[in-house]
């Protein structure tokens, strides 16, 4: 669990709290008014936070870059009053 600690009290702590997450491993959430607003936590964590975050970006990518377009459906454009359709690379609509 992580050590929380206001935001006000955190300014005048902050060597030691930069030493308790160094050098003890603890990690740190500041909050204002009762609510987490940011986390000390050593660079071997986020290091590790970054690098598990990776794989979840790559996914994404590949799976947005696999989308493809797909045609409408006949008479689709009159059943919802579509005026307008994308044009294409330089092309005209339809």
């Amino acid at each position: 669990m992580a050590y929380e600690i206001p935001v006000t009290q955190a300014r005048a702590e902050l060597a030691d709290l930069i030493n308790r997450v160094v050098y003890g491993g603890e990690r740190v959430v500041v909050t204002r008014h009762g609510k987490p607003l940011v986390a000390l936590v050593s660079a071997a964590d986020l290091e590790r936070l970054e690098e598990a975050a990776e794989p979840a970006e790559e996914q994404v990518i590949t799976s947005v870059s696999t989308v493809r377009e797909v045609p409408s459906a006949p008479g689709e454009r009159q059943r919802f009053g579509i005026a307008a359709e994308h044009r294409g690379h330089g092309g005209r609509g339809r």
